[in-house]
């Protein structure tokens, strides 16, 4: 469960603020009263959840580039965060092909940079990197991946996380050891959840994001690959894993550094189709057509996490079924243009945070 009051006047950083699940988990924080610092690029559009919450005169913002190791280095500095959550990233697969060099620079470099801020620093106690389900090798097997699972990747999106994973573990092993945490006093795990979804998020090339363009455009939404089936969550899902995980940490350095999987229930893996087809519904128009694209780029049929050792050893579980995601996601986007998406966003939470509750 999350403690509010462990967050309590706390000071985090959160590196890419300004993206979708970076909001949401500025938001959650800010409800819980840390002290939060963004570091991160300008916002994606003006409609991000970012811009329409309100969050630049909520939290301290600063607009920098996660390979400008300088700049992050005076962040630090200033600012002494005592937890580093690291969600700054290309997150796009289609847009690494066209930019695989800028993808490699600001996925591994970029994490690395933060990393060794975490090891300069004094402040610093905690890290949580959030990299991606993508990181495995994804031979399209039926079963969940585990932790314990190579790491691979077909396009340089997919591949530039596991080098990301790879870097984080010989960070943590050679200078986060957690046997010597009396030593150096620093825990660093990674955090990977599955296709999330929620309020807020206007990036390209993402089903829910490319819906909802189509249905405020009165256009048909061409789905690309419609047989393609993934692990749908809702943002909050994952997010309270990385929350929980930080206060773990902090209990246990040595039993929770390492790699943690925040997937949804094997329930929740739908096809690409079926999961435009229930946002339509819930949202009460749109249209679908599949479209076949020449020459278009791999994309995986398949992929799962196997989340069973959160469950087991963080008491983490997802709580949202699908219809629950579905129905918050739609509610954040009908409401968008003309109500306080901040006081929406803390009501979503308010609700999540009252399930969870219910559940112990």
């Amino acid at each position: 469960m999350i403690d509010s009051e462990y967050w309590k006047n706390k000071t985090v950083l959160v590196t890419g603020h300004t993206g979708f699940k970076g909001s949401w988990l500025s938001i959650w924080l800010l409800e819980m009263k840390a002290k939060v610092i963004g570091y991160g690029l300008d916002p994606y559009t003006s409609r991000d959840n970012y811009v329409l919450a309100g969050l630049g005169v909520k939290m301290i913002d600063v607009r920098g580039d996660i390979r400008n190791i300088g700049k992050l280095r005076t962040v630090f500095e200033q600012y002494k965060p005592e937890i580093v959550f690291h969600l700054a990233a290309q997150s796009v697969v289609g847009i690494s092909y066209d930019i695989p060099i800028e993808t490699y620079e600001i996925n591994v470099m970029g994490t690395i940079n933060v990393l060794e801020c975490i090891k300069d620093s004094s402040s610093c106690e905690i890290g949580i990197m959030i990299t991606s389900d993508k990181c495995y090798e994804n031979e399209e097997k039926l079963w969940g991946y585990r932790e314990t699972d190579p790491m691979g990747g077909y396009d340089p999106y997919s591949s530039s996380k596991a080098a990301a994973e790879i870097a984080i573990s010989a960070w943590r092993r050679s200078y986060f050891n957690p046997s010597r945490h009396s030593v150096h006093g620093k825990a660093v795990a990674s955090a990977r959840a599955g296709n999330v979804i929620g309020g807020g998020d206007w990036t390209c090339d993402r089903i829910i994001p490319d819906c909802m363009r189509a249905i405020e455009e009165n256009r048909t939404i061409e789905i690309r690959n419609p047989k393609a089936t993934r692990p749908w969550q809702h943002v909050l899902d994952p997010t309270a894993g990385y929350l929980l995980l930080a206060q773990r940490l902090a209990e246990d350095p040595a039993k929770y550094s390492g790699g943690w999987n925040f997937g949804p229930e094997q329930g929740y893996m739908l096809s690409v189709w079926e999961i435009a087809t229930r946002l339509i519904a819930c949202y009460g128009k749109g249209s679908l057509e599949a479209v076949t694209q020449i020459d278009s780029q791999h994309e995986a049929l398949l992929l799962s996490l196997d989340s069973t050792k959160a469950r087991i050893e963080l008491n983490w579980k997802p709580l949202l079924d699908i219809e629950d995601s579905i129905e918050l996601t739609v509610d954040w986007y009908k409401k968008y243009a003309y109500e306080n998406m901040y006081e929406i966003c803390a009501a979503q939470l308010n609700e999540f945070s009252s399930k969870s509750k219910r559940r112990l």
